[in-house]
């Protein structure tokens, strides 16, 4: 199956440069690219990519707002692409509903990873983003109300429990997820199979409501599933 792969960035340059790495993958095909957010959803409508590797920092529309909209309409999966590795950008982005979040100084073999995962339905979420996201959304709670800054995302609503109860083994694996491990480190972990793996995170999945992992990492953390590793903090950049 070949990868349909749109590209919105506000310099030709870096467009260009992304379309040369692409054109030599076999199964990823550019069908188009924008200069702005705006011009963005109008390309996206129209040629429905499967992945879309869109810049933050754009005018007309920025990133975060293309996203939002391209997502809301089930249009394509978006990767963020920026050069600023900015808590304010990530979070926004994963609340905007980005697939993945990655800076533009990736070599081109993890942007390659990257949008085949994308395209597969996994969420593009190392264990590393998974500590800051899980960070923050303490730092979030505890934050006192008042005025918060413009970049800052507002927090997200606690969860419901599922319809459905999750059973002790899907709690187990949920919570595994959130810390950032694949099925070959959970299986490992559980002293199960990875096809058994993958059938308790399709289950987790479905009766949370969660699109993906990022969503089933804020999902455990607002159910009060995990809690943040004792000394890491977000990194400042906002």
């Amino acid at each position: 199956m070949t990868i349909r792969v749109a590209l919105v960035d506000d310099q030709s340059l870096v467009r260009s440069g992304f379309a040369m790495v692409l054109s030599v993958e076999d199964d990823i095909e550019v069908v188009g690219q924008a200069s702005d957010g705006a011009e963005a959803v109008q390309l996206i409508t129209r040629e429905r990519p499967d992945v879309v590797l869109m810049d933050v920092q754009m005018p007309v529309l920025d990133g975060i707002e293309a996203t939002r909209q391209v997502v809301a309409a089930d249009l394509a999966k978006v990767i963020i692409l920026t050069t600023f590795d900015r808590d304010d950008y990530l979070f926004s982005a994963l609340q905007a509903g980005a697939s993945g979040f990655l800076l533009k100084n990736a070599d081109p073999d993890e942007l390659v990873g990257a949008i085949h995962a994308v395209a597969e339905g996994h969420a593009l979420l190392s264990p590393e983003v998974t500590v800051r996201v899980i960070a923050r959304l303490a730092q979030d709670e505890s934050r006192q109300p008042g005025p918060s800054p413009s970049t800052t995302p507002p927090p997200l609503p606690p969860v419901a429990p599922p319809v459905d109860p999750l059973t002790s083994r899907e709690l187990d694996v949920l919570a595994l997820l959130a810390e950032g491990m694949s099925n070959a480190e959970i299986a490992t972990e559980l002293y199960v199979g990875e096809a058994t793996v993958k059938t308790h995170v399709s289950h987790v999945l479905a009766k949370i409501g969660a699109r993906d992992r990022v969503q089933a990492v804020v999902y455990a953390h607002r159910a009060g599933l995990i809690r943040p590793p004792s000394g890491v903090s977000p990194r400042p950049g906002a």
